[in-house]
């Protein structure tokens, strides 16, 4: 069995199925009584991990979580599909609304350290914020190689072979390890925990810790002003003819 390790990170987001709705005051979205779930793209990440585990390529999965106490419910799912154990960033809900990519690739990059990981992996992004930095940041603070946007990943002994998704195609890179690699939509189809996985999840263990543990400080220098829904869009108008067409547009300005 190979020696090499794999952390994963699992983000607690609200469900993609869900409305999203903004506080009246416009301080953010209501999570209060909201369903959550893990992010589908960390959903990936975890099962690419697990696949790599079960080629006996990878030898431990570690699922990373940092938030509130409900976080513990995500890196469950993440054993559930079968990781080996999970690690929880312990932050209370009024910070964890704070966090910020930097932040948490911070945590990340610490945890890298200290569990002597070769292969970190992560969603390319979360469908809340949407903010696609998390991996090159984590990258970054740790001068490893990444591979964005993955679409395939091959591991071919030291190195990680990633084909990832561009504006003009497909571009292949090669990684020496340890390397930081972000899942895109197309890697692969995560499976969905069965019964008695979900059973022997409550079973393995979630080490609970704080991010001062781990000498990181998560204190943000991005406060947010204003947090509003999106305008709503004007009915659209049906035109006969093209003459019809060029009027109405002379009319609204537009020509």
């Amino acid at each position: 069995m190979a020696e090499l390790r794999a952390l994963v990170g699992v983000k607690r987001v609200i469900d993609f199925a869900v409305k999203v709705r903004v506080k009246p005051d416009k301080t953010g979205v209501v999570t209060d009584g909201v369903k959550h779930s893990m992010n589908p793209f960390c959903e990936i990440a975890v099962e690419e991990a697990v696949r790599l585990k079960e080629k006996k390529l990878v030898k431990e999965v570690i699922a990373v979580s940092c938030g509130p106490a409900q976080c513990q419910e995500t890196i469950r799912t993440a054993l559930a599909m079968g990781a080996d154990r999970g690690i929880h960033v312990e932050v209370p809900a009024a910070e964890a609304d704070r966090l910020g990519p930097l932040q948490v690739a911070r945590v990340l990059a610490k945890l890298a350290e200290k569990e002597e990981v070769s292969l970190v992996l992560l969603g390319k992004q979360a469908i809340d914020d949407d903010c696609n930095q998390t991996g090159q940041m984590t990258a970054g603070l740790l001068d490893w190689p990444q591979g964005t946007f993955a679409s395939q990943l091959t591991l071919e002994g030291d190195k990680v072979k990633v084909e990832r998704e561009i504006d003009g195609g497909l571009e292949t890179v090669r990684l020496k390890l340890p390397a930081v690699v972000t899942a895109d939509l197309r890697l692969n189809e995560p499976r969905y925990a069965t019964l008695p996985n979900i059973m022997k999840a409550k079973k393995k263990k979630v080490e609970v810790i704080k991010a001062g543990d781990l000498g990181v400080d998560l204190t943000s220098k991005l406060s947010v002003i204003s947090v509003e829904d999106p305008p709503q869009r004007s009915a659209g108008v049906k035109v006969e003819t093209t003459e019809d067409l060029v009027a109405k547009l002379k009319e609204l300005g537009q020509i």
